[in-house]
C-alpha cells in the first residue's frame, strides 16, 4: 500500500503533524485479556454504574424515567426492524418507511402542526435545524433570540452552528423561573430570524407562549416542548408556534445512558419544502395498492450540497419505531393518564418538600412534572449523599446557572409511588 502511495513509511502520511506534537513509544495500555478475564473486568465496570434499575429516579432534565410497555422492546428487537438500515429501495423497505410515516403522522397529531418530518438526532439538534428552517423562511436577518431557560445543551449545540455562520445568538434572561418577557421585547429587532422558547422549559415551568408568541412578531417562533405534557397542555400549534421540536425520548425510549435518542420536527404545511432531513408520504402504485416512499429528502446526501437543508444524514429510525409503538399502545387516554399522574405526584412532592425545614421551591411558576428547590447546602453535596442511599435526587443546577449552586432541579414521573416521593422527601429532611 505504500508502494501505491508512493510513500516509503507510516510516518510519511503525517508529515503535517508536527513532531513535537507527535506520540512516540508505547501506549500505557494494559496487557491483553482472556475472554473469561475480559467479561469478568467489564461485569465489574458495569456494576459501578447505578441505573433506574437500582435507585428511585428524581432526575430529569430532559431525559425521563416514563414507563415503557413490555411490547416496545419487543418490537424493536424483531430483526426486520433491529437490522434494518436507510431505506433507500423503498420497494424493499416498505416497514420502515411506513413506521417512519406513522411516526410523523403521530407527531402532528400531538403537536397539532401541518407536517412532520422523519426524526431528528435528538432534541437539541431538532432546535438547531428548527432554527436553520427559520433562517431559510425569514432570509434577511442574522440574529437569534432565545431564553436562558431553554435547556442548556441544546444552547450550546446551537451557539456551536450559529458561529459557523456569523450569526448573533441572544440570551434572553429569565424572571421567576420563566422567559423575562420585558426583556424579550427589547432584544427584538427587524434583523431577528427566530425566537426560540421551552415549554415546560429547563426549570419545569410553564412559560407564557401566548405571549412570546405575539413578542415573536414576524420572526419564527420556535418551540420545544415535552411530548408528554402535551397529553394535557395545548398543542404548539394552538398558541401560534411556527415550528415545534423536542425530545422524543420519553415516548418509549429508556434512559440508556444517555441515548441514542431521537428529536421530534413539526411545522406548517406552507413551509414543508424548507424543512430540513426527511418526509416520508403514502402513494398508491399503478394497481392500486398502497406504498410509503420518501417524497422530500433534501438532505447534502442527496442533492447539491448548496441547496440541501440539512446535513444530517441518518435518521433514528429504531428510536422513532419505539415512540410509535409507545403511543400507539397507550393510546390517546394513556397518553393523558401519563401526563396527569406525572403532574399529580410531581405536585405532591414539591409540596411535601416545600414544607421540609431547609428546603423551599424557587419558583412560583405553573410547572408540568419538574420544579426547582431551593436548599440549605449545595445541591451537588445533596445529589451525591443521596446516591448512596439508592435515590437519584435530581440536578444540581448550579452545573449550568452560576448562582443556582443551591438549587435542585427534581422531575417526578407516573413510575414514581407515594411511598417512594415520602422517603425521598425524607431523606431530604435527614440531610438539613
Amino acid at each position: 500500500m505504500l508502494d501505491a502511495l508512493g510513500v516509503e513509511s507510516i510516518d510519511d502520511l503525517f508529515t503535517a503533524i508536527p513532531e513535537e506534537v507527535r506520540f512516540r513509544g508505547k501506549m500505557d495500555l494494559p496487557s491483553a485479556m482472556s475472554e473469561l478475564d475480559l467479561v469478568r473486568h467489564m461485569k465489574t465496570l458495569a456494576g459501578r454504574n447505578i441505573s433506574t434499575e437500582d435507585a428511585v429516579c428524581f432526575l430529569g432534565a430532559g431525559a425521563y424515567d416514563h414507563f415503557l410497555p413490555a411490547v416496545v422492546d419487543h418490537m424493536l428487537s424483531r430483526e426486520e426492524f433491529y437490522t434494518a438500515y436507510t431505506p433507500y429501495q423503498p420497494e424493499v423497505s416498505q416497514g420502515t418507511l411506513q413506521v417512519i410515516f406513522e411516526f410523523q403522522t403521530l407527531v402532528t397529531q400531538l403537536t397539532g402542526m401541518d407536517v412532520a418530518n422523519a426524526s431528528m438526532y435528538d432534541g437539541a439538534t431538532a432546535v438547531m435545524e428548527a432554527t436553520l428552517m427559520a433562517g431559510r423562511i425569514v432570509r434577511k436577518g442574522d440574529r437569534v433570540v432565545v431564553s436562558e431557560s431553554v435547556h442548556p445543551r441544546y444552547r450550546q449545540v446551537l451557539a456551536t452552528y450559529l458561529d459557523t455562520l456569523d450569526w448573533e445568538m441572544v440570551e434572553v434572561p429569565t424572571t421567576e423561573g420563566v422567559t423575562d418577557l420585558a426583556a424579550l421585547r427589547e432584544a427584538m429587532d427587524d434583523k431577528t430570524l427566530a425566537v426560540i422558547a421551552q415549554s415546560p422549559n429547563f426549570f419545569g415551568m410553564l412559560e407564557p407562549v401566548d405571549e412570546i408568541a405575539e413578542i415573536s412578531g414576524k420572526a419564527q417562533f420556535v418551540v420545544a416542548c415535552d411530548p408528554i405534557s402535551l397529553g394535557v397542555l395545548r398543542p404548539p400549534a394552538d398558541y401560534g408556534a411556527d415550528i415545534a421540536v423536542g425530545e422524543g425520548q420519553p415516548l418509549g425510549n429508556p434512559l440508556s445512558f444517555g441515548g441514542p435518542y431521537l428529536g421530534f420536527f413539526a411545522a406548517g404545511q406552507k413551509h414543508i419544502r424548507r424543512m430540513p432531513g426527511r418526509l416520508i408520504g403514502r402513494t398508491e402504485d399503478v394497481d392500486g395498492t398502497r406504498g410509503f416512499v420518501m417524497t422530500l429528502q433534501t438532505r447534502e446526501q442527496h442533492i447539491r450540497r448548496d441547496r440541501a437543508t440539512s446535513n444530517i444524514c441518518t435518521n433514528e429510525a429504531l428510536n422513532a419505531l419505539a415512540a410509535v409503538v409507545y403511543l400507539s399502545t397507550m393510546g390517546k387516554q394513556g397518553l393523558r393518564e401519563a401526563a396527569e399522574q406525572s403532574l399529580q405526584k410531581a405536585h405532591y412532592a414539591a409540596r411535601t418538600i416545600d414544607g421540609l425545614k431547609g428546603y423551599s421551591l424557587k419558583f412560583d411558576q405553573p410547572f408540568f412534572k419538574e420544579f426547582v428547590v431551593e436548599c440549605d447546602r449545595p445541591a451537588g453535596e445533596i445529589v451525591s449523599a443521596l446516591a448512596r442511599d439508592g435515590f437519584l435526587a435530581g440536578l444540581d443546577l448550579g452545573r449550568f446557572y452560576p448562582g443556582m449552586e443551591n438549587a435542585l432541579l427534581v422531575a417526578v414521573t407516573e413510575k414514581r409511588t407515594k411511598n417512594e416521593i415520602d422517603e425521598f422527601a425524607a431523606r431530604l429532611e435527614g440531610l438539613s
